[in-house]
């Protein structure tokens, strides 16, 4: 495996657990949404706040990565 790939897999890795942890999130958010609003809010709402959660979770997981890669290059 080339360094090139491992750098590729590092950061795929990266934003697989912040897709995870975001979902978490998400799901904590969505479920809350749906307990606190008597039947006003339908399970497609809370599922997207579910996916917004996840591809916020991976977008700040791979800046984080990024921003600490060019720290150590520098």
């Amino acid at each position: 495996m080339t360094e090139d790939e491992k750098e590729k897999a590092k950061a795929a890795a990266l934003a697989g657990i912040g897709a995870g942890v975001g979902s978490v999130g998400g799901a904590t958010v969505g479920v809350l949404e749906l307990a606190a609003t008597s039947g006003s809010v339908t399970a497609i709402s809370a599922g997207m706040v579910i996916g917004l959660g996840a591809a916020a979770g991976a977008g700040i997981a791979y800046g984080i990565y990024r921003l600490f890669k060019k720290r150590k290059s520098r």
